[in-house]
């Protein structure tokens, strides 16, 4: 089966992303699962060793406990399957992180030139009327 049809499926693509945030039990995974699509756990159970079998995710014993992680390499060598249509994103992306970074230089220099101007004392106010008690 290719890694393309493993991700293909919105649950696996699912169980994948809470793996991404670390090792989880199965009935962890069950019990979101189940909670955002509404399948049963044998589903589930069923998305799992897809995964399984297919080395996206791997399973360890730990007590009674299955505890499930991600496996890096099949996730790799998806991300290198799209290496030759990068040419049709990359470009926009390069393109908006420009204009991100202008937007930002833009409210950075507006921040500055307030800031200054807040710190530029009125030409009509330049000394104080107040005076030193020492002085006196």
């Amino acid at each position: 089966m290719h890694a393309l049809d493993i991700l293909g499926d919105p649950v696996r693509r699912r169980i994948l992303e809470l793996l991404a945030e670390g090792e989880r039990s199965a009935g962890e995974i069950g019990e979101d699962v189940q909670r955002e699509f509404g399948i049963s756990q044998p589903a589930v159970s069923q998305h799992l060793r897809v995964l399984r079998e297919s080395g996206f995710a791997t399973v360890r014993p730990e007590g009674v406990r299955r505890l499930y992680a991600i496996a890096p390499d099949p996730l790799e060598n998806a991300a290198a399957w799209f290496d030759p249509f990068r040419r049709f994103w990359q470009p926009h992306l390069d393109a908006l992180g420009t204009e991100l970074a202008r937007g930002r230089r833009a409210r950075r220099l507006a921040a500055e030139q307030a800031d200054a101007e807040t710190r530029t004392p009125d030409s009509d106010t330049e000394e104080s009327d107040t005076t030193d008690p020492q002085e006196e």
